[in-house]
């Protein structure tokens, strides 16, 4: 446990961002697992929009800093991948 006063506003900051981190990995893990439901569905509106708020999620994850931007690349294109995948056309 740090004594020094910087030291303790460290500790108090690096939790603080561990949870507000968590919470954005979170949104993100969820949107993505809505639009994997949405593709078993093959309802092209909800596939439609899933896919926008998943996209979003890790956007802004991304932009926070939470994941590199390459991974958030690396995620939308196999979001992209696997619509492309399931033969339903959303436009």
């Amino acid at each position: 446990m740090p004594n020094i006063a910087s030291a303790k506003k460290k500790v108090r900051q690096a939790r603080t961002r561990t949870l507000r981190n968590n919470l954005v990995k979170s949104q993100m893990r969820f949107s993505i697992k809505k639009f994997a439901e949405a593709l078993k569905s093959a309802d092209s509106e909800s596939i439609k929009t899933s896919l926008v708020n998943a996209i979003k999620a890790i956007d802004k994850a991304a932009s926070k800093g939470v994941i590199h931007k390459n991974a958030a690349a690396r995620k939308k294109s196999s979001l992209y991948k696997r619509m492309s995948q399931s033969n339903i056309a959303v436009s």
